[in-house]
């Protein structure tokens, strides 16, 4: 048995300590891989900073203009709730929750095999979300404090040295992986691209497909309920189907079947699943030519295995797959063709 080169020791040192740094930081590791992909994107705008200002403050302003940005977003959406906790904790989950609580209720009757203490665990869930969403953030402050502080120092560093460590990198692979990383990092730039602004935009899609929704619905709070469908939207663990599941139960707690079944044919088919499971994939596979039906498994099992991190690698693994297979095809192919030309000269008369 060969003994293993000593050059090769510092590679098992180096992986050795990427796993031991992979299972150390598992809970945070979304957060720099959500880092990494922003950063992709926004290092074209970092590159025309630095015709104007040296590489550390332009890294600096990018990413306190992205602190900004995040910040006044989650400000405005917390103001939204703050302003509407009446009508979601005492008017759309007390009724829900009183109507879980009569004795004459059963699920099973409706169809749903869930027990009630799951679904009131549930209820607690979306409590916890979006109206008790302070003591949510308190009880989870450390980590919370923590996962920001790994985010922008994740984003600014990797803005910062990210083109640095691609070129050191690239340096040290050998000739043959050269070509495909060449061939790799545009298509994983340009679904990096697509990814966010699909999202943002099927999320502002959402809020004005709602709006017609809610309004046959008739329940008044028209572009708040528009607002909570496109912020669950936004949120890529959750979906546009929760919030139409709690208004659901609220109309089926209310005893109004009718709301029940816009809520479910208009809302939940239409608004929620139908982007999913149509336009989402329709326009990314479009983008780097891949069949919607294998960029929808990829999007939805990156989200359900990874959660938030999966909303980014699940459609670029997917992505990167189906390039590398096209490569590797194509250089079989361009290998076979001379020698098939060659074989077919030497028979010739």
């Amino acid at each position: 048995m060969n003994r293993i080169d000593k050059d090769l020791y510092p590679f098992f040192i180096v992986l050795f300590l990427s796993i031991v740094a992979l299972v150390l930081f598992w809970s945070v590791l979304d957060m720099v891989i959500i880092a990494a992909s922003l950063a992709v994107i926004l290092l074209p705008l970092h590159h025309r900073l630095l015709r104007y200002a040296r590489p550390a403050l332009s890294a600096v302003i990018i990413t306190f203009c992205l602190m900004i940005l995040l910040a006044g977003a989650a400000y405005v959406t917390l103001m939204i709730l703050q302003a509407n906790t009446g009508l979601l904790s005492d008017q759309i989950f007390g009724t829900i929750r009183l109507w879980l609580e009569n004795p004459t209720m059963h699920p099973g009757a409706f169809g749903v095999s869930i027990s009630k203490d799951t679904l009131n665990l549930w209820l607690d869930k979306g409590d916890a979300l979006f109206v008790d969403y302070w003591t949510t953030i308190a009880n989870n402050l450390l980590l919370n404090v923590f996962k920001g502080f790994v985010f922008f120092t994740a984003f600014f560093l990797l803005l910062l040295k990210g083109t640095a460590i691609r070129d050191r990198i690239y340096q040290h692979l050998p000739q043959p992986v050269k070509r495909y990383w060449d061939q790799l990092i545009p298509v994983t730039i340009d679904t990096l691209y697509v990814i966010y602004i699909v999202q943002i935009a099927i999320a502002v899609l959402t809020f004005f497909i709602a709006i017609p929704v809610f309004y046959l619905l008739g329940y008044g709070n028209i572009l708040f309920y528009s607002f909570l469908a496109a912020l669950c939207e936004a949120i890529p663990i959750l979906g546009s189907s929760v919030a139409f599941i709690i208004i659901g139960a609220y109309a089926l707690a209310l005893g109004d079947l009718r709301g029940v079944l816009i809520l479910f044919i208009l809302g939940y088919i239409v608004v929620s699943a139908l982007p999913e499971i149509f336009i989402r994939p329709v326009l990314v596979g479009r983008r780097v030519k891949i069949h919607p039906l294998i960029m929808f498994v990829g999007i939805i099992g990156g989200i359900l295995t990874l959660g938030i991190a999966g909303f980014v690698l699940g459609p670029l693994i997917i992505v990167l797959l189906m390039k590398s297979y096209r490569i590797w095809t194509d250089d079989r192919k361009g290998a076979k063709g001379p020698t098939e030309q060659d074989a077919a000269r030497e028979t010739s008369p």
